[in-house]
């Protein structure tokens, strides 16, 4: 029984460690680059067609660290790190 309460220490506790919200960060910032990189690649004249939306990098790369960025988010909301011992 001591252990559940050094363990998660009341209902006060943080839902998360530091290292969750860290892989949060991480995943965020995947996805705010494969966004990036999947902008772009459109023409002044809506009469001409630009072949620049079909390079390697908006149809491959983009949307692989968009989902790279989804993963990581989703592995920072479910794993469960060991609490951090506070000093003292």
């Amino acid at each position: 029984m001591s252990t559940s309460n050094n363990l998660y220490e009341g209902r006060n506790a943080f839902p998360f460690e530091r290292r969750n919200y860290l892989f949060f960060l991480l995943g965020i910032a995947l996805l705010v680059v494969g966004y990036l990189l999947m902008s772009g690649g459109g023409v002044e004249d809506p009469n001409e067609f630009s072949e620049a939306i079909f390079s390697t990098r908006r149809i491959t790369l983009a949307p692989l660290t968009v989902m790279a960025g989804y993963g990581v988010i989703f592995y920072s909301i479910l794993k469960r790190f060991a609490p951090e011992k506070a000093e003292g």
